[in-house]
């Protein structure tokens, strides 16, 4: 599949605003709702991240853009166990790493394989109950870049929920990052949001679909404010982010307004910046906000930027 240049603009937007929005968003999180004329500035993070430096969400996805930017394949289970070899990686010198995702990887015990992740994911889910947390969500925006091509949508609906239970067993997790991935997909083919786009993966007469359907709508028409309470939640961060986007004017506004939702504001907003990102693209995102971010691994936005075009390139090539 032959990228245009706006498609291959809103592929390194999807990549790049994930990054922006968690870096913006970060010395917010924990923190109040604000009103709409409070303007969010880059700060020194809340776990102490330098201004302009992304946390664990951009972190987590660097690993799946690096892994399609080398042209591996996210199905192969070899590819997934080196993921979480790399989380595992990152996360003994990172500032903040979820409790959840601490936990499966020490459960690992240093076994890096996808059989291995998913074992310990599932056993910490029916240990504690639940495992709805919105890590699942932070971290898999770049799925979508290594399934632009016609007819992917099956292949992509099924690595980004392999990748989301790797740590998140619950469905919800899976069924979040499927709409999510899609939505990302979609927007970058064809600069639209589709609300609808995961009808077929869900089946069109299924309870599933309804539930979802159901979410997305009341998302689309409420603010990130609506969804404060529990945003931790896989689908309450899903909601305040589509929020934030379907709502937006463009890019900027969209990330105002996730951050004006208050609480878990840096993931919030990275969510809602790789969805905002494929809709408006890299060039829609502000130069000042593009020179400012940087992270783990050691990435600015132009490495960002590189790797997404050798990700689409690789993939849809």
């Amino acid at each position: 599949m032959p990228l245009t240049a706006q498609q291959l603009d809103r592929s390194a937007g999807s990549v790049i605003g994930m990054a922006v929005g968690d870096a913006l968003g970060s010395q917010y999180e924990f923190g109040p709702q604000h009103p709409d004329d409070f303007v969010p500035q880059f700060g020194v993070g809340y776990f102490g991240h330098d201004v302009g430096e992304w946390t664990d969400d951009t972190s987590m996805a660097m690993p799946i853009l690096d892994a399609l930017a080398r042209g591996d394949s996210l199905g192969d289970p070899a590819v997934l166990g080196t993921i979480a070899g790399e989380w595992d990686a990152w996360a003994q010198t990172s500032r903040d790493v979820g409790a959840q995702t601490r936990a499966v990887l020490g459960a690992m015990r240093g076994v890096f394989t996808e059989e291995a992740a998913r074992a310990a994911s599932e056993s910490h889910h029916r240990s504690t109950g639940r495992s709805g947390g919105n890590g699942s969500l932070m971290r898999t925006g770049p799925v979508a870049l290594g399934y632009l091509a016609d007819g992917r949508e099956h292949a992509l609906a099924d690595a980004a929920g392999r990748i989301a239970q790797l740590t998140h067993w619950e469905q919800d997790n899976v069924d979040a990052v499927v709409i999510w991935t899609l939505m990302i997909r979609h927007a970058v083919r064809t600069g639209q949001l589709d609300l609808r786009v995961f009808r077929g993966e869900f089946g069109d007469a299924t309870p599933r679909f309804a539930r979802w359907a159901a979410i997305v709508d009341e998302a689309a028409t409420r603010h990130p404010r609506d969804y404060q309470e529990q945003n931790g939640w896989v689908v309450r961060a899903l909601q305040a982010a589509l929020a934030a986007v379907a709502g937006a004017t463009d890019f900027r506004d969209a990330m105002y307004r996730a951050i004006r939702g208050g609480g878990d504001t840096d993931t919030v907003a990275a969510i809602a910046g790789s969805l905002a990102g494929a809709l408006f693209g890299a060039s829609g995102i502000p130069d000042d906000w593009r020179l400012r971010i940087h992270g783990w691994p050691g990435y600015t936005a132009d490495d960002l930027e590189r790797r997404a075009v050798a990700a689409v390139g690789a993939a849809n090539g």
